[in-house]
């Protein structure tokens, strides 16, 4: 069998994309494509869900990073939007918080029509003024102040004859009255005159409980005048209350009657209207003029300020959505949803040495400013800032959004607390994630499926159609106009193509991670910049393609130097037993590169079967311990038919420091078994990739292109001599897109690509031999079976005599026994 039978034709290493294909010169020619391509599986989803107006049609868009998961969602929407807009019946509420009467630190939420909230805002601005300005007209006019002065005169004028007669009354009976703040005084009379406290004290102490006696039963006689006192002033305070009353009801009345004409079909505005009218005339002092030279505070008289708020406060309307300008629903995208801007905050002043805050210091989040729209929010972000998640989804459940400090979430003390009014929300959510996020809130998160039904899959790549070729030209044009940049010939397009090919590893399908496609147009674009030329070709695309990885492939330089220099040791010619090239892939995030790795296999008596050194010094992950497993399976299928399996092997990524993971060596690690147990040596100038399952079948792997150029580097380097290859598994042949330099090498006869399917094929290619099926009589002699089954029966057999225990007459040595 020849191994040329197994070499894949050069025009099967890489898709070559013709230009000829286009029917345009430069992407200048082509409209602008701003949408994407190939995604409608998510399309569709995306659609149900904004058809579906029922609770829990809340949509969790999945998919890889740069896919245009977040600009493809609000492209649909705002389209959406554009036909459901004002002149088609859609007209949302503003919404404002107004001063609540009977609790001070709850304030009111009120829903007005469309636009009407500001003119709310300005016309009880209005009427503030219009109050202060009429009523401390009237209240300061000559008529008002004589009618006031006279009453007060009046009123002070019975109380001093009063006074005058108690004090006379109490002059009578040896007593001096003396009025004070704190009441009533009466002090004993000596020669006509108030006798001081030094004399009151010199007088004999019987005396002076005569005078006590008298003074108290004289206090007792006068209480109920002082209680007649009291009333008079208190029925003169009722009077100019009752004539300020009076006197402002009917600048209060009109002013406020068109207030409550022009809102009566608003039930929640009419109500504010009219505790707002009861306030203004419980409270009139207000807009009395303050005394001319009266202190001042933070632009407010200090008498306001030491009642603790201002008293013009009832007046002020918080606009706290407002929709004048809106066409349509609102599309709201909260780059940072932490939970003030996700569900608005309380604002606070420094007052006075502590903070105080009030209606009017209320904001508005994005679930509030997205009320009746769209909100789209990153699943990670929103997850990972502290209690946003609980809260989002108690806001979807109760379709009502309240205003609180984050601070509280956790039980920790916050000044002057403020309770709002919850805002009733309709909002349709968009959470943008990967899908290993979305099934872990599947699979944890028992509300999850309930409020968010939908899901929007996004594809990382997109089948390699006539009609997607041409999208993808179409989206460069687009990217070239968005970014003002040069545009693209039909060249450097098509290198463009071949470069998503690559992306995804598929000759057969282009990536859709558009976010990297824009990132290569803007970097060959500025190559062709420094050419000096308009057009963009694809020499620039390529440059721009090297670049990049120069930038990146520092690790790969330093690791292809080690090898080239001996200091991690592989061979690349020759040929060894037991010793085998593996292929392995270093992925860094942002870089991905293949470097070979040696693997070496190590057979002996016993009964352990195969030890996978990695996994024994838990270097290996379960992938990788299940294809070591798997080789057992293999040898006993094949081997141990009709003697028991009796051998050790140790199996060995050599210089291998870090863990290895994935099933990609594990016909690599078979071959090396296999040639361990046959005494047939190995090629090292081919190295080999690709999984097997136990019947001897190599599976496909992923990341074929970066293996095939890691070994391709390492020959480069030491001299290419035209036996050097790779071997890997035919299901990957769609999936090579390899670096030009590669496929120049395999055309000119340098490097050798091999493509099998089974073990059979693939340790013929390594070993010159043939594998050999099992006949009657056993493996035909000279194959790689009849060599390993002679090898694990000589080692059945040895195993056996040396567990057998000595006889008399025997010489051989008595050894332990074994089970």
């Amino acid at each position: 069998m020849k191994a040329n039978k197994f070499a894949i034709p050069v025009e099967r290493l890489r898709w070559h994309c013709d230009p000829a294909i286009f029917d345009f010169e430069c992407t200048k020619e082509l409209a602008p494509l701003r949408e994407f391509i190939g995604q409608e599986r998510a399309i569709r989803a995306i659609q149900f869900s904004l058809s579906m107006d029922h609770d829990g049609y809340n949509v969790f868009v999945a998919g890889l990073t740069g896919t245009g998961k977040t600009s493809l969602v609000k492209a649909y929407v705002e389209r959406l939007v554009e036909k459901k807009s004002v002149g088609d019946g859609y007209h949302p509420d503003d919404w404002a918080y107004v001063h609540n009467f009977s609790d001070l630190d709850r304030p009111r939420a009120i829903n007005m029509p469309q636009g009407t909230c500001k003119e709310f805002r300005d016309k009880l601005a209005n009427l503030q003024e219009r109050l202060k300005e009429d009523l401390a007209k009237a209240f300061s006019s000559e008529d008002y102040k004589v009618r006031r002065k006279k009453m007060v005169e009046e009123s002070q004028e019975r109380e001093r004859a009063i006074i005058e007669q108690i004090g006379e009354d109490a002059r009578r009976q040896g007593f001096y009255l003396e009025v004070t703040q704190l009441g009533p005084a009466l002090i004993p009379m000596l020669e006509g005159r108030p006798m001081t406290k030094e004399e009151f004290m010199a007088l004999e102490e019987q005396v002076r409980k005569d005078l006590e006696d008298r003074r108290a039963a004289l206090l007792k006689e006068l209480q109920a005048t002082m209680e007649k006192l009291q009333d008079l002033q208190r029925e003169t305070i009722d009077k100019v209350v009752s004539m300020d009353r009076m006197l402002a009801d009917i600048t209060v009345s009109v002013l406020f009657e068109a207030l409550l004409h022009d809102y009566e079909k608003q039930p929640l505005v009419l109500d504010y209207l009219r505790e707002l009218k009861q306030y203004t005339m419980e409270d009139l002092d207000i807009f009395k003029e303050e005394e001319p030279n009266a202190p001042t505070l933070f632009g407010l008289p200090a008498t306001q300020i030491m009642r603790g708020r201002d008293p013009f406060l009832p007046f002020r309307v918080n606009v706290f959505i407002d929709n004048s300008e809106i066409k349509g629903p609102p599309v709201i995208t909260e780059p940072n949803p932490n939970y003030p801007n996700m569900f608005g905050k309380i604002e606070r002043r420094f007052l006075m040495g502590g903070y105080v805050s009030d209606h009017t210091m209320l904001k508005a989040g994005a679930m509030q400013r997205a009320n009746g729209g769209y909100l789209l929010l990153s699943a990670v972000e929103v997850l990972t800032n502290t209690a946003v998640w609980p809260a989002l989804k108690r806001a979807i459940r109760t379709r009502e959004v309240r205003i609180e400090d984050p601070f509280e979430q956790f039980g920790l003390m916050v000044p002057q607390g403020l309770r709002p009014e919850p805002v009733p929300i309709n909002v349709k959510i968009f959470l943008i994630g990967d899908p290993t996020l979305y099934r872990l809130l599947a699979m944890y998160d028992e509300e999850f499926w309930e409020l968010f039904r939908v899901k929007a899959d996004f594809d990382h790549e997109v089948q390699k159609t006539e009609q997607n070729l041409r999208a993808f030209a179409a989206f460069i044009a687009g990217c070239c106009e968005d970014c003002a940049i040069h545009h693209f010939d039909r060249t450097g397009v098509a290198k463009v193509m071949e470069y998503a090919s690559r992306m995804v590893s598929d000759q057969q399908k282009l990536s859709s991670r558009f976010s990297r496609i824009r990132e290569l147009v803007q970097e060959a674009e500025y190559w062709s910049r420094q050419d000096g030329v308009d057009l963009v070709a694809d020499r620039h695309v390529e440059q721009a393609i090297a670049e990049r990885r120069f930038r990146h492939n520092l690790p790969d330089e330093r690791i292809g130097e080690m090898m080239k220099r001996n200091m991690i040791m592989i061979d690349t010619a020759g040929a060894v037993v037991g010793q085998v090239n593996g292929l392995s892939v270093y992925s860094l995030g942002d870089f991905s590169f293949g470097k070979p790795s040696r693997i070496t296999c190590r057979t002996y008596l016993g009964r352990q079967g195969i030890i996978n050194i990695e996994r024994e010094a838990q270097m290996s992950g379960p992938i990788h311990d299940k294809g070591v497993m798997i080789l057992n399976g293999y040898l006993a299928s094949r081997f141990a038919q009709d003697v028991p399996l009796s051998l050790s092997a140790s199996l060995c990524f050599e210089q291998s420091y870090e863990g290895v993971e994935g099933d990609s060596a594990s016909s690599t690690e078979l071959y090396a078994l296999l040639s361990s147990l046959s005494g047939i040596p190995l090629r090292q100038n081919i190295a080999v990739t690709g999984s097997v399952n136990q019947k001897g079948e190599i599976q496909p792997i992923g990341g074929i292109n970066q293996k095939i150029e890691g070994f391709f580097q390492l020959c480069a380097a030491r001299g290419l001599t035209g036996e050097q290859g790779v071997l890997m598994p035919v299901q990957n042949v769609d999936n090579l897109m390899l670096r030009q330099e590669v496929v120049d090498a395999v055309r000119d006869g340098k490097f050798h690509i091999y493509a099998v399917s089974t073990i059979d094929e693939g340790i013929e290619i390594l070993t010159g031999a043939p594998m050999g099926e099992r006949q009657e009589g056993g493996f035909p002699e000279g194959s790689i079976s009849f060599l390993v089954d002679k090898t694990l029966r000589e080692m059945a057999d040895k195993l056996k005599r040396y567990a057998e225990p000595a006889g008399e007459n025997s010489g051989s040595p008595k050894g332990p026994a074994t089970k």
